[in-house]
């Protein structure tokens, strides 16, 4: 069976909640851990003409609910980063550049705790350096990467892919080419998983 992938971006508190529960989920139900991939949210966004329910009426009821959730699940009290949502475009090559190395979770969950657990901005580089050396990747290796044809590239197609597999929005895991979208879904994914 294909392994599941868990896609995400830095700037999404709902990917967040997904992405401290994720790993225990799988280990509880005995199954390989997904493969985690970053995206580009608001290329999701472009792709599918869609926006985020941040610019919407119904943004008071969605930050609610996030720091409901983190309640419920034993995280930290959200800590809104300022400005939220911001333009994460650094912080995910900087994530996709952490998959190239081989530390995508150990980088991912650093930013996204410096952005919802410390409420530290991830349009600002410095903070995305500090959850870089989180997991041990040079604050001058990391800032370099960020400007390369590679990751900038890396990043891109990744985002193109998930489109093309019908991922609209973040959090996602595709098990066996089924989207289950949303943080509310990821019990649904494991049992799919499991299956």
């Amino acid at each position: 069976m294909a392994r599941a992938t868990f896609y995400y971006d830095l700037g999404s508190p709902y990917a967040y909640l997904s992405a401290e529960r994720i790993s225990g989920l799988f280990t509880e139900a005995e199954l390989e851990q997904p493969e985690w991939q970053p995206v580009l949210l608001g290329g999701l966004f472009h792709r599918f003409d869609r926006g985020s329910w941040s610019q919407t009426p119904a943004r008071a009821e969605g930050l609610a609910e996030i720091e409901r959730r983190a309640g419920a699940y034993g995280l930290p009290p959200i800590a809104w980063p300022k400005p939220w949502p911001g333009n994460t475009l650094v912080a995910m090559r900087a994530a996709t550049f952490a998959k190239q190395t081989g530390r995508t979770v150990a980088f991912s969950l650093a930013a996204f705790r410096q952005a919802f657990a410390a409420g530290r901005d991830l349009t600002d580089v410095d903070n995305v350096a500090i959850a870089g050396a989180a997991c041990e990747l040079h604050p001058r290796a990391l800032l370099k990467a960020l400007e390369t044809e590679g990751v900038k590239g890396a990043l891109r197609e990744a985002t193109d892919r998930a489109g093309d597999l019908g991922v609209e929005g973040v959090p996602s895991v595709v098990v066996d080419g089924e989207v289950f979208w949303g943080d509310d879904r990821l019990e649904e994914a494991v049992a799919a998983a499991s299956a």
